[in-house]
């Protein structure tokens, strides 16, 4: 009988570019100027990406491109999510109110900063990522937006989906 040994090489990582966007705009004008600036129409998915524990479960809205001749996948993922969550008063008043507290979610936890992120799944020779990042910084309502290293990403598993 042969044994079938499993190196840690014989997986490949998957290849994506992640872009880190700095701005105040709404998730629906970023996509927006970016399909103003780049030759893509992002759209918005019906689907959110749900992260989180069973009992809490966010879901992150994102918009979606598909260049099916150059086979890449673009995502335009927030990072940032506002949720309420109803906790009772620990004061006591006359009227025994709920509360209402709110708690800020983020996609990946160890980019508190940006705001949103583009991702950009594909075959690293057809993504140009300097010509990427210089559209993307001519969009005047845009502060920054620079390459994300991967080594940096200890959330990796939120970019699965």
């Amino acid at each position: 009988m042969a044994i079938h040994k499993l190196f840690i090489d014989d997986f490949e990582e998957a290849d994506y570019q992640l872009i880190a966007i700095h701005t105040t705009l709404e998730n629906y004008r970023v996509a927006y100027f970016i399909n103003q600036n780049l030759p893509i129409l992002l759209h918005r998915n019906k689907k959110d990406i749900l992260i989180g524990s069973e009992k809490q479960k966010t879901g992150f809205s994102n918009f979606i491109f598909e260049d099916n001749k150059k086979e890449i996948f673009w995502t335009l993922i927030e990072n940032k999510k506002e949720v309420s969550l109803p906790q009772k008063s620990k004061t006591i008043n006359l009227f025994k109110e709920e509360q209402e507290f709110s708690n800020r979610v983020y996609f990946l936890p160890e980019f508190k900063n940006v705001d949103f992120f583009l991702k950009i799944e594909g075959d690293e020779d057809q993504i140009i990522l300097n010509n990427i990042l210089l559209k993307l910084n001519t969009i005047d309502l845009i502060t920054t937006v620079y390459a994300v290293d991967k080594s940096r990403i200890k959330s990796k598993n939120n970019l699965i989906f």
